[in-house]
């Protein structure tokens, strides 16, 4: 072996003391608080980096700290990143700073170096299993084991659930209860799952193969069980550093104990609000709980943000602020750094097309005015919604490039469905309406309306074939027309350049920022999307709007329709926006509002999750109908009781009182003042003098034979709100 490097590479003496200039030429530059966590001790250090507020800067100029000041050697640090892209540049910037041979690589990159260098020693000879790239092949021959049929979708979908349990560190037994205690939206039934999972692990070793997480496990593996090699990686690498921490999952953390082996040297960047990857296994706890299982934990926190405009930075700041759950104990409050910039531009449009027609005239002014089309982005929700954008910036003679994904017409099922409907063409009775024939042209390819099935990958194929059918809706004609109309949009796309907007999800943004910022489809339903029905997955979408928003640096657009196509069902705005701009946007569709009806209606917010509340119901909660209640059990079971004593002695029926809507409101809010009667909808001053005296005296603990019963109003008992 060569010496003792585990890059196979002797590495020489250690540098002597650099002298202090260099080391302090490191500091010039910096504000405060990145000083302090330049400078902060050796041990474990916590820094809490808010978007664009120079992590990146504050973790090189760290290890150059204490490199050049001669507290380490730089050979012996292992920095670890998500992308190759964040890895090469940690690199390209320490290099600068006059520190070279810190090993900055992704969790894949250095564990594959390691099993690669101990590969002879551990397998005794024998040559170490191939590393397969994708798992789809093997995925596809695992569920045909268990009678299914999968296509690529398919296969990515059950890929992806595969990938999820191996980093949770999920054995195939354990998978049908983890996936029910983390809420799993699976693409078929666990228990199937399960069994294509346990066949994908059989037909992987009959072929001799490994996977990514096959290649950290056997990282973990390698120095859990073989104390030489510990010895050797330990003596290799003593001090680490851990970029976006907040992604971290459990087997990526499992290798970082391992290769800490009870040492304390380490550093961990990230921030709790970004967290965005929790459907692949990443988890922000290990962020969350550092100071806890780290007793001597420095925690630095980076709030001024050097990337955004004040504005841009205020509005991330009111939409984080409304967060809830763990990942917002560790929210952050930034403090724009840049001069002042316009307000974020929020738009209310009548329907999708004219959404996507709207942001591209917008793109093409600003391309107009002298921004370069490579610093615009639009963001949205899903892939499928770039389909829009990709035609309306088309026909705006805007170039694109298509970030993340395949381009629309591209997609392995639109071709597929183009060629349907083709064939349909000459099957079809020239009377069938245009909709029509095309949903039964969809339908011969598998797509049903309204049955949008579980799975990522299969949703998003579902959705990329209703956009289909939602332009029937759109074009109108006959199904020849529309096949021609389909033709010229997927021949009018521009091939991607590096100078085109980019067109990109939210998830493919992380990292990036861009001058100008769309973020759109704003809509319930779409952000958050339908399918996010817990509250951790509702933050999560928050999260996602939020992680948008800090992508942008000087303009700021977002925008929803009011409906999917022309003429379309309504739509709510997000429950995510600031409440009072909502409202704003809601007067705007409906015409002029009063001043009192708009002080009454930004007041009218969920107290949960901020969205303005439109519904009776609702308004009466004083939360969404599908945000979670904190309802007070056995207060509403003393307020039903009373209400029936009181509609009995008054004589009418219960929901005369006080429907049940109301009491839930009373169980949930709990008023100890007769002003917090006031607030809650429905109970105006009739009631309060019925029955606020008694009520007020409910949720202070009063039983209900300690009460009197109120008298009834003699002309109409118990009327009015």
């Amino acid at each position: 072996m060569a010496g003792n490097s585990i890059e196979g590479v002797g590495a020489g003496p250690a540098p002597r003391s650099a002298p202090d200039k260099p080391a302090q030429r490191v500091l010039a530059g910096l504000d405060d608080e990145q000083r302090s966590a330049v400078t902060a001790p050796a041990g474990p250090v916590c820094i809490l980096a808010g978007a664009g507020t120079g992590k990146t800067r504050a973790i090189t100029h760290r290890i150059a700290h204490r490199a050049l000041s001669g507290q380490i050697a730089a050979r012996h640090v292992l920095a670890v990143t998500f992308t190759a892209r964040a890895a090469a540049e940690m690199r390209a910037r320490l290099v600068t700073l006059g520190v070279d041979g810190v090993q900055a690589r992704t969790f894949h990159a250095a564990a594959l170096r390691q099993v690669r260098y101990f590969a002879p020693r551990l397998l005794r000879g024998r040559a170490m299993p191939e590393l397969v790239d994708s798992k789809a092949r093997l995925v596809t021959l695992a569920a045909a084991r268990g009678g299914l049929r999968a296509d690529r979708t398919v296969a990515r979908d059950l890929a992806g659930e595969i990938e999820w349990a191996k980093s949770s560190l999920v054995e195939p037994g354990e998978y049908e209860i983890a996936a029910a205690k983390s809420a799993r939206d699976t693409p078929f039934e666990a228990a199937k799952v399960a069994q294509v999972y346990a066949a994908y692990e059989e037909i992987k070793r009959g072929n001799g193969v490994i996977d990514f997480e096959d290649l950290l496990r056997a990282a973990v593996w390698a120095v859990e069980e073989h104390p030489d090699v510990a010895d050797q990686v330990h003596s290799q690498y003593r001090h680490f550093v851990v970029d976006e921490y907040q992604d971290v999952n459990p087997l990526q953390q499992r290798l970082l104990e391992a290769w800490l082996g009870g040492r304390s040297d380490l550093t961990v960047v990230g921030d709790a609000s970004q967290t965005i990857y929790s459907f692949t296994g990443a988890s922000s706890t290990h962020l969350i709980d550092f100071p806890r299982r780290h007793r001597d934990a420095t925690v630095i926190r980076l709030v001024r943000d050097y990337r955004s405009t004040p504005q841009v930075v205020g509005f991330a700041n009111a939409i984080i602020r409304q967060a809830r759950g763990a990942e917002a104990r560790l929210r952050l409050e930034l403090v724009g750094q840049r001069p002042p910039g316009p307000e974020p531009d929020i738009n209310v449009l009548p329907d999708e097309p004219a959404e996507a027609a709207a942001v591209a005239k917008r793109c093409a002014a600003l391309i107009g005015d002298g921004t370069p089309p490579r610093e615009i982005a639009v963001l949205f929700r899903t892939n499928a919604q770039s389909e829009a954008y990709e035609g309306a910036l088309a026909e705006a003679g805007v170039p694109y490039v298509v970030q993340g994904a395949e381009r629309f017409f591209e997609r392995p099922e639109v071709r597929q469905a183009m060629v349907a409907l083709r064939a349909a063409v000459r099957s079809t009775p020239p009377e069938t309406e245009l909709p029509d024939a095309v949903t039964m042209a969809l339908e011969a390819v598998g797509w049903r309306p309204n049955e949008p099935p579980p799975g990522g990958a299969v949703r998003e194929r579902w959705e990329a074939l209703s956009a289909l059918a939602g332009l029937a809706d759109e074009i109108g004609g006959t199904l020849e027309e529309f096949c021609g109309e389909l033709a010229r949009r997927a021949a009018v796309q521009h091939a991607p350049t590096v100078e085109g907007v980019t067109l990109a999800s939210l998830h493919s943004a992380k990292g990036l920022e861009w001058d100008a910022v769309f973020l759109v489809g704003l809509a319930e339903g779409t952000l958050p999307t339908m399918y996010a029905k817990t509250p951790e997955a509702l933050e999560e979408e928050r999260r996602l709007l939020y992680v948008g928003i800090t992508r942008a640096r000087q303009w700021l657009w977002l925008s929803y329709a009011s409906a999917r196509s022309p003429g379309g069902r309504q739509r709510r705005p997000s429950r995510f926006l600031p409440a009072a701009q909502r409202v704003e946007e809601v007067g705007r569709r409906a015409g002029p509002v009063n001043p009192a009806a708009r002080r009454r209606a930004v007041n009218l917010s969920c107290r949960v999750c901020g969205t303005a509340l439109l519904s009776g119901p609702e308004r009466k909660l004083g939360r969404c109908a599908s945000c979670p209640s904190d309802i007070d059990e056995e207060l509403f079971d003393r307020l039903r009781e009373w209400r029936v004593r009181v509609a009995m002695d008054q004589r009418v029926p219960p929901y005369v009182v006080f429907t049940d809507a109301t009491l839930t409101a009373l169980a949930e809010r709990k008023p100890i003042r007769t002003e917090q009667l006031v607030d809650i909808a429905g109970i105006g001053p009739r009631k309060i003098g019925l029955y606020g005296e008694a009520v007020l005296a409910l949720v202070n603990g009063a039983a209900v034979d300690d009460l009197v019963m109120p008298e009834a109003d003699e002309k109409n008992p118990a009327s009015g709100p």
